[in-house]
């Protein structure tokens, strides 16, 4: 037999057909010989319909069919049944049969004794998917019990096997509710008929009564189970299986194999041997000091480059004069210039540096003066037009524009 499978939520939260089958023998067990009366409650968070029941005294039977419960109420005055609720359990739902003192915190709907002390039999259902039907039938769409109908169930499903359904592979047809009421997901990965994990109630396993499905997982050899194949069907959902995939697999999936767990030894430290030391607080000494080096030679080359600017912005005059201020740091757009040289109060508004002192201003005049410098061309205006000689191109008169027309006329 295969390792049982370790599963990541508990059975309770997928009833399938012996789920119910369990609810309820459970019923019927703890409701034998009690008495209930009054009105059915329904808690105020649920969005099922309110049942609108009230007798002065009446029993609880229950009754499976598949995925779904009926309980059966009748009346103790004249032993008639004066009503019927369909269940339908959903991911989470459950019957709990508690005191009125240790009511369960999702208990949705509730039917209370007459007996002292009061007791309280509720429909629990944590992830609120159950649902009921008040004086409901069972669902039309779902065919016969495999569990408690097998001839109608036999029957049922040799009667439609020509359709194009049971063309599919048998994983996918076993889901479908018309043929197979009460096969689900961990159904058809063990079984074809869910009658030995009834049997298993031989061996404990009932949970109605217990959370504890160790008699259940022992008993699985595919379902989630280390080393089975898994698989998605055309409706997504995952199948495990043993060898290979028949001819029907839905096309373009391939079977994934069940990663196996591998065990891990823990390693064995020697008395003598010595612990690494962590290095972590060297190396955050190593960067802080790192860090503080770039920092001061980014201010060392910051102060090399103001010192660099202040000595081009002074003249040699001004080092000779102010031999201690050397190291002092010169306003911004200060300039320093030689008192003694003169300078011209024009100054370019783009430039903010002096224009040249006018004392060198008249040596490079004088220099100009010395330099024979050529005679400017007179400019000659009309009215020296009769000064000008006969063949000046400017006494010529100009040629008036004449039209063709005109040509051709002075001509003719």
């Amino acid at each position: 037999m295969a390792t049982p499978p370790q599963f990541n939520k508990p059975m309770s939260d997928m009833p399938e057909g012996p789920e119910l089958h369990f609810a309820s023998l459970y019923v019927n067990n703890k409701c034998d010989g009690l008495r209930f009366g009054g009105k059915v409650e329904k808690s105020a968070v649920s969005k099922n319909p309110e049942v609108p029941f009230s007798c002065p005294e009446y029993t609880i039977r229950a009754v499976s069919r598949g995925k779904e419960v009926k309980l059966i109420l009748t009346s103790v005055a004249d032993g008639a049944d004066v009503a019927c609720i369909v269940f339908r359990f959903g991911m989470s739902g459950s019957f709990k049969l508690t005191t009125e003192e240790e009511l369960p915190k999702h208990a949705h709907l509730r039917f209370y004794t007459l007996d002292a002390p009061r007791q309280v039999l509720s429909f629990v259902d944590p992830r609120r998917f159950g649902s009921w039907v008040y004086n409901g039938t069972w669902q039309l769409e779902r065919g016969p019990c495999v569990m408690t109908e097998y001839d109608k169930f036999r029957e049922n499903v040799l009667k439609h096997l020509s359709e194009k359904l049971f063309d599919k592979p048998i994983c996918e047809v076993m889901l479908n509710q018309k043929y197979f009421n009460g096969i689900g997901n961990y159904l058809r990965s063990e079984i074809l008929l869910p009658l030995e994990v009834i049997h298993l109630a031989d061996k404990g396993y009932n949970p109605a009564h217990t959370h504890d499905y160790t008699v259940l997982m022992q008993w699985m050899q595919c379902y989630n189970a280390p080393g089975m194949k898994s698989l998605r069907d055309s409706n997504g959902r995952t199948i495990w299986f043993q060898a290979e995939p028949g001819p029907l697999i839905p096309k373009g999936k391939k079977a994934r194999n069940k990663r196996k767990s591998v065990d891990i030894k823990p390693v064995k430290v020697e008395p003598n041997a010595t612990k690494r030391k962590s290095t972590r607080g060297k190396l955050t000494a190593v960067k802080k000091e790192c860090k503080e080096v770039k920092v001061e030679a980014g201010e060392e080359t910051a102060v090399k480059r103001r010192r660099a600017k202040m000595t081009e912005n002074t003249t040699e005059d001004a080092k000779m004069n102010n031999k201690g201020e050397q190291g002092k740091r010169l306003p911004r757009g200060k300039k320093t210039v030689d008192p003694e040289v003169k300078v011209s109060r024009r100054q370019s508004p783009r430039s903010p540096m002096p224009k040249t002192p006018s004392g060198r201003g008249k040596a490079i005049k004088q220099e100009k003066e010395d330099v024979p410098t050529p005679k400017p061309r007179t400019r000659r205006l009309r009215s020296d037009v009769g000064n000008q000689p006969k063949n000046s191109p400017k006494l010529k008169p100009r040629k008036k524009r004449q039209s063709a027309v005109r040509a051709a006329e002075k001509k003719s």
